[in-house]
């Protein structure tokens, strides 16, 4: 069996033009070209263009598609590829659950006869953070976590803001009220800050690796001491380091 040029473009996707450009530079030669001047491609050629195809779609140059193609044994960097394109491929498929998720949501306010609040339609647990997340805690925290978030109810996301909330808010009166890091009414809510980390499914503390936890707890105390945007949502600067340094005490005590 053997397609031509116009046959292979349909079937596989891609334009005629493509097809052509790749027998020029010798990345896919047909089977044969025939007197009428037709490309014709059979078995062997199809799957090597399926592979190429895949290749395409990591990211690779052509140059380096063939160089791969081309090895005398069995490619490793293909497999490293096609890993990574795998890869790509489930993040994005994470990326449109959430999509889903999100208008399942709004489905369910607008049956109940509701108006869908936007930033609970669109802001997601940590999907601010997620370039953070990725770097200090890995992919596999941040996805753990988003499905978390996005497979509550629209109630259960805004009591978990509301308690989320009230948790921040404990830290303003606590410095208002004078208290110290170390002081024991300090000391109690970092043990109820701790154990909001812990309901997170994707972070160390929701695991129980206790180093990694301590490690995790301290790297948002120096975000809270540091970052504005953390003063901003602590009420204060004071605030934000009365929580940073009571979160170190608190994991140094456990260690």
């Amino acid at each position: 069996m053997e397609w031509t040029v116009h046959q292979l473009a349909e079937r596989a996707g891609v334009s005629g033009r493509t097809l052509r450009h790749y027998h020029r530079i010798g990345l896919l030669t047909p089977d044969r070209v025939g007197s009428n001047g037709y490309r014709y491609y059979g078995p062997d050629t199809v799957a090597r263009l399926q592979r190429i195809l895949l290749l395409r779609d990591t990211g690779l140059a052509l140059a380096e598609i063939a160089r791969i193609l081309d090895a005398p044994e069995t490619p490793t960097a293909e497999v490293e590829a096609l890993q990574a394109h795998l890869t790509q491929l489930a993040q994005e498929r994470e990326a449109l659950e959430r999509r889903i998720s999100a208008v399942e949501h709004t489905l369910e306010m607008r049956r109940q006869g509701r108006e869908p609040r936007m930033d609970v339609m669109l802001d997601g647990f940590n999907d601010r953070y997620e370039a953070e997340v990725v770097e200090r805690w890995g992919r596999d925290a941040f996805d753990a976590s988003n499905r978390w978030w996005h497979r509550k109810s629209i109630r259960q996301q805004r009591d978990w803001k509301a308690n989320t909330e009230a948790l921040i808010a404990r830290w303003r009166e606590l410095h208002d009220e004078g208290h110290t890091p170390d002081s024991a009414a300090a000391q109690q809510h970092a043990a109820t800050h701790l154990a909001w980390f812990a309901e997170i499914p994707g972070t160390p503390t929701h695991d129980g690796d206790a180093a990694r936890s301590a490690a995790m707890v301290c790297g948002v105390a120096d975000q809270y001491e540091t970052n504005p945007d953390f003063h901003q949502l602590f009420g204060g600067e004071a605030a934000a380091r009365l929580a940073a340094n009571a979160l170190r005490i608190h994991v140094r005590h456990l260690a």
